[in-house]
Formats: C-alpha cells, structure tokens, sequence
C-alpha cells in the first residue's frame, strides 16, 4: 500500500513539476524581440549576442553560419529594418523542454533604396536555453509578393 501511495503522489506532483521547469515562452519571446529590435536599432553586436555559435541562417534557398550571416547579409538586414516598418501578426511560441521555436508573419510595405516594397515575410526561429538563457539556433526566413 506503501508503494502504491508513493506512486500516485509521484504521478500527481510529476505535472507540477514539469510544469515549473519552465514553459518560458516570455524568455524567449524576449529573445526573439531582442533580436528584431537590435536590428531596428542598428545595433549588430547586440543582434548576434542572441545568436548561438553554430547557428544557421536558411533564407532564399541559401544556408549560413553565423560568421556568414554576421559579415553578408546582417548589414543589410539592419538598413532594411531601419528604413522599412512591417507589421508583425501574432507569434506562435512553443516550448518543449530546454527547446522553442516561434514563429510570425510580417508584411512589409514601403519604399527601400527608391524601390517599392509590398511582401509578406514568413519567420521561424528555432531557440535553445542553455543556463538560463535562450539563444538563437536557427532562423529561417521566406517571403512572397503581396
């Protein structure tokens, strides 16, 4: 009888626990935030501080390392950001263990370099929380004409 009460209140206080180890959607939601915002910012060292050391970059049928995307594509990402505002629905954010992923739609219309500028980009960030703190493992990045 013993054993039988130790293991329902172990499969009773098992979701409790579960449950405090931490469905953080806020932390990384915030990650995701920061990285955006550094980017409206112009800020290129705070963008990739949110971003793990082996993380890869997939966008227009292209894979980067984050050393590639840090020295290509990011300037470029920033001037974009700064000079054109998109409108971002509503994030979907997932967290399974020590494991998320969020994801968003933005669409995007302007004018960028005296070119009009009128698309929907799709965005999914896949994140990782090591120690507390969740970084950027991957992003994948696809848009289509309005």
């Amino acid at each position: 009888m013993r054993r039988v009460t130790v293991l329902l209140v172990s499969l009773l206080l098992c979701p409790a626990w579960l449950a405090g180890q931490g469905d953080d959607r806020a932390g990384a939601t915030a990650t995701f935030e920061a990285f955006y915002g550094a980017m409206k910012k112009g800020d290129a060292a705070a963008v990739m501080q949110a971003v793990a050391p082996d993380a890869i970059f997939l966008e227009s049928g292209r894979q980067e390392t984050r050393a590639e995307y840090a020295s290509g594509h990011l300037p470029a990402d920033i001037e974009f950001e700064r000079a054109v505002n998109g409108k971002r629905g509503p994030l979907t954010v997932n967290v399974v263990g020590e494991a998320a992923w969020i994801s968003a739609m933005t669409e995007y219309e302007g004018t960028f370099k005296g070119k009009p500028v009128n698309f929907v980009l799709a965005q999914l960030m896949v994140l990782t929380r090591t120690g507390g703190r969740w970084q950027i493992r991957s992003v994948h990045w696809s848009s289509r004409q309005r």
